[in-house]
């Protein structure tokens, strides 16, 4: 356990249903700037990449992607991408086709993707079903699960790559969660919550100045564009 850790978050690059708010697509990819975004990320982070000592993504295409381009130094000197660690908890929250992901089948078959070992997401992890649905309280329990991991990791500086919506659930407070509008392959810099490391919650707490790196620009979430009244989104 080390809970004085580290931890790098890390919101996705420009993906398709950012593009004309269509949350149609299934498992959205990155769009060609996109790709640029997440690219542009990896030389931002480059000294920071020597001190990483463990990396991790939520299992959906995008962040997959933006996973391989943007944290590519770090990847590479630890060993790869089969290395990175896929966390099918931290996918993010609502239940459109754009936030839902793909099987072990089609992933591997994605040639974009190759490298990554995606033998250990459970078959029933694109259901948004059960412990997956978009369900509120579901959702603040894997947010609490993934801080959980994230805190019995022995790990001291830790990236983990996510979307929008979770990554407010994950920063949430007792107040509830983060209402941060987190930019396209922004990255931020977190630690533990000493008054709370201990215990079931774990909060994550950020220094004021501890961005790290902003490589694009911003693109609402489903939820943001309820909450600013535009697009279709629905609220969680």
């Amino acid at each position: 356990m080390a809970p004085n850790s580290r931890i790098i978050l890390t919101r996705h690059a420009q993906a398709e249903h950012n593009v004309g708010l269509d949350y149609s697509i299934h498992d959205a990819p990155l769009t060609p700037l996109g790709k640029k975004q997440a690219a542009a990320l990896a030389p931002q982070v480059e000294a920071l990449s020597q001190e990483v000592d463990l990396v991790a993504t939520s299992p959906l295409k995008r962040t997959l992607q933006t996973t391989k381009l943007g944290w590519a130094p770090a990847i590479s000197r630890l060993g790869g991408l089969e290395k990175v660690i896929l966390l099918p908890e931290f996918q993010e929250c609502n239940d459109f086709p754009c936030d839902t992901g793909s099987s072990q089948e089609i992933l591997s078959q994605d040639p974009e993707l190759h490298g990554f070992n995606f033998s250990h997401l459970p078959p029933d992890w694109t259901s948004k079903q059960g412990f997956w649905s978009a369900d509120r309280t579901r959702i603040a329990q894997r947010a609490k699960w993934v801080r959980q991991w994230l805190r019995n990791r022995p790990e001291q500086t830790i990236v983990l790559v996510g979307h929008g919506d979770i990554l407010r659930e994950l920063t949430a407070s007792a107040e509830g969660p983060s209402g941060y509008m987190w930019k396209n392959a922004e990255a931020r810099m977190f630690t533990f919550d000493p008054s709370t490391v201990e215990g079931d919650e774990c909060f994550l707490w950020q220094e004021k100045g501890k961005e790290v790196a902003v490589a694009g620009g911003y693109a609402p979430t489903s939820t943001e564009d309820d909450i600013l009244g535009v697009g279709n989104g629905k609220k969680l």
